[in-house]
């Protein structure tokens, strides 16, 4: 495709498995009848993947427990007592708790996208936590013997092995899930944890400048359960800082914004030309199905902003980050990537290209 399309990352869990999951967290099950059934969802959402005539894959994120918690499943120096989450609905999420030194990754994505890479010819994506959201597992009040210096440099390196090691799997490209971004500003309104946030993962991003044009960044507002934890945040506040990560491509929340225009404006006067730009022109919040005709409309609105050769589509954010999260359908899942798929194919049409 001319207009590159690609999703973000995870897609609902059959309900099979959310039973496994269940079952096997009651002791009910063993460990090797969980693995058959996630490698059996791994091999139904690739192949629905490729129903959808998508040039670009993942594997939903079916075998992650949670898109920011992955590296971290298994490790025993953990409390589950950590920083939470509040949503506008009124649920919340709690991070874990690091509780002894040192910090180590305990799983790396480059795992799952091995498994991905051998159950599909197509390109396949593979997306990874920021260094920022893990900070957040450092106890406020400090580990003897152990400083958050030392801990943020042995996150830092692990964040570089992990990336690195998605790129030597023979990755497509590699997007590090930077949601944390508009909460950092809700959390601190002076910008100052959100300044600091970045210059973390731009540590991590200068170790793989190599790698740049195929490192993005998603940044949306939380999304879970059909509500969000910053959308009261807005883009204003956000892309001037934003667009300073040293990456070659930003997946932009773009759908359920209420001022598309604006964010295309603010999109054009803070990034830099050579930074492309994928807009999410499905919402995963919301049920209905957008139309073909629909999504080509947001793209050539967004062509009468920024130059074509600069613009991508996605969806606005995963469809359930969480493995527990079944707010949204498959069907409506895949839905919403066919149209997007479809919708872009149309663009390109209406755009001469």
């Amino acid at each position: 495709m001319k207009i590159a399309t690609e999703p973000i990352g995870s897609i609902p869990r059959p309900q099979y498995l959310q039973n496994a999951l269940a079952a096997y967290a009651s002791n009910e099950i063993k460990q090797d009848e969980l693995d058959r059934l996630m490698n059996q969802a791994v091999e139904e959402t690739i192949k629905l993947f490729e129903d959808t005539g998508s040039p670009v894959i993942t594997d939903g994120e079916q075998t992650k427990p949670s898109f920011v918690t992955y590296p971290v499943h298994g490790l025993s120096s953990l409390a589950q007592d950590g920083v939470v989450i509040p949503f506008a609905d009124g649920h919340t999420r709690q991070l874990p708790r690091l509780t002894a030194s040192p910090f180590t990754y305990q799983s790396y994505a480059s795992s799952y996208l091995t498994k991905a890479r051998s159950l599909t010819s197509l390109p396949v994506k593979q997306s990874v936590i920021s260094v920022s959201a893990l900070s957040l597992l450092y106890p406020a009040d400090g580990l003897p013997g152990y400083t958050r210096e030392q801990f943020i440099a042995d996150l830092i390196d692990e964040a570089e092995k992990d990336i690195r090691a998605c790129f030597d799997a023979g990755a497509h490209s590699v997007q590090i899930d930077f949601t944390d971004a508009r909460l950092a500003i809700k959390l601190d309104p002076s910008k100052e944890l959100l300044k600091s946030f970045i210059d973390m993962n731009n540590q991590v991003l200068e170790r793989l400048d190599q790698y740049k044009n195929q490192i993005g960044i998603h940044s949306c507002p939380g999304g879970d359960h059909d509500s969000t934890h910053s959308a009261d945040v807005t883009y204003a506040d956000l892309l001037p800082e934003l667009f300073r990560l040293k990456a070659g491509s930003f997946y932009l929340e773009y759908a359920a914004e209420t001022d598309r225009r604006m964010v295309l404006e603010l999109i054009q006067a803070n990034s830099d030309p050579s930074q492309k730009i994928f807009l999410g022109v499905t919402d995963v919040l919301n049920p209905r199905v957008e139309t073909p005709e629909e999504i080509m409309d947001m793209i050539l609105e967004a062509a009468s902003v920024l130059p074509v050769e600069r613009i991508g589509t996605t969806d606005d954010c995963g469809f359930s980050p969480f493995a527990d999260d079944t707010s949204t359908s498959r069907d409506t899942a895949f839905a919403k990537i066919r149209a997007r798929v479809e919708g872009t194919a149309l663009a390109e049409k209406a755009l001469g290209l």
